[in-house]
């Protein structure tokens, strides 16, 4: 900012300066303005046509002194425009090398392939919760926004390798395959199981014929935006008030209601603790809605008498605050 202040005083200074010389020849000399400004031009610049008519020895001595103010302003401003080049790129290179600092440091991460609309919408809604993304977007005009937006970036093609690597994908959690074409987020998936077996991959497609080879490239889940955006106005038809709830619960506000999905790490307190000795419907007031076991299967309201073990995942629906609590005693000791 300080350098694009001074490239705006060099401008103003150069106005200056031609209205004083202007000014100067038409006092001294008695010039038309023309001839005044030719002279003010090539005297300023140091270029030296010669004069435009006889000077008198005022004349000579302003000339003189307005030779010496040229050179000057042109050392100057030639310092002020190599000081913004160079200052820009430096900040550019910090600006890199501040991001690949932090994404390095990131572990259990989520990388979104693609900073469209989709990836964009997914980007906001992972940080409400929040997770640590790193988007890798080709786009060299999506960078000031995602700067804007304080997002973690990687800039190029994702189904590069080494983008992805540099994204932290054997370090991540997950991947969003949310690129425009099918065909690429097919080479995209390919590229990233190989990277990292175990990782969790959700890729987008916009044709029901792509789901199935998606799958076959490793993909976890394949989701089309066509589809859910069908079966969510639907939804909205037919259950008004149900979806309004869902929206409400899954909007993550933190003065709402809110229903999150919280796992049970070996080391809780609760392990091994019946429902109603666990005090969550006391100490919290939240409702558990269910249960899904560490084998996959899923226990829809659960009894009092339902025993909390590790790997367990305990879904809940209650004011985000004793959410945040709950969470607290289930993955502390």
């Amino acid at each position: 900012m300080e350098s694009v202040r001074r490239l705006k005083l060099c401008v103003l200074l150069l106005l200056f300066l031609i209205a004083l010389g202007v000014t100067g020849y038409m006092a001294i000399e008695q010039w038309d303005f023309l001839d005044a400004l030719y002279m003010t031009v090539t005297t300023l610049t140091t270029v030296g046509y010669g004069e435009v008519h006889k000077l008198s020895d005022s004349g000579r001595v302003f000339t003189i002194f307005f030779i010496i103010i040229g050179v000057i302003y042109f050392l100057y401003i030639a310092g002020a425009i190599v000081q913004f080049m160079v200052e820009g790129q430096i900040r550019a290179i910090l600006g890199r090398r501040s991001l690949d600092k932090k994404i390095s440091r990131l572990k259990n991460h989520y990388i979104v392939c693609g900073y469209g609309r989709i990836g964009r919408i997914l980007c906001k809604m992972l940080a409400r919760k929040p997770v640590d993304v790193v988007v890798i977007e080709n786009d060299a005009e999506l960078i000031p926004l995602m700067n804007d937006e304080k997002i973690l970036y990687v800039s190029g093609d994702a189904s590069d390798e080494a983008n992805l690597i540099k994204a932290g994908i054997k370090r991540a959690s997950g991947l969003v395959a949310a690129l425009a074409r099918d065909a690429d987020n097919v080479f995209l998936v390919l590229t990233a199981r190989q990277l990292n077996p175990d990782i969790f991959i959700m890729a987008r497609t916009t044709q029901n014929e792509s789901k199935p080879k998606l799958m076959a490239a490793g993909a976890n889940r394949v989701e089309s935006p066509y589809d859910m955006g069908a079966v969510s106005m639907a939804q909205r038809i037919v259950r008004p008030t149900v979806t309004y709830f869902l929206d409400q619960a899954l909007a993550y506000e933190p003065e709402s209601i809110q229903m999150e999905e919280i796992p049970v790490s070996p080391s809780s307190s609760l392990i091994n603790v019946m429902l109603r000795d666990s005090g969550i419907r006391q100490q919290f007031n939240l409702i558990i809605v269910a249960i899904k076991k560490s084998d996959g299967s899923m226990l829809f309201n659960p009894s009092f008498e339902t025993v909390i073990e590790s790997g367990d995942t305990v879904i809940a629906v209650g004011m985000a605050k004793n959410l945040q609590k709950l969470e607290k005693v289930l993955n502390s000791a």
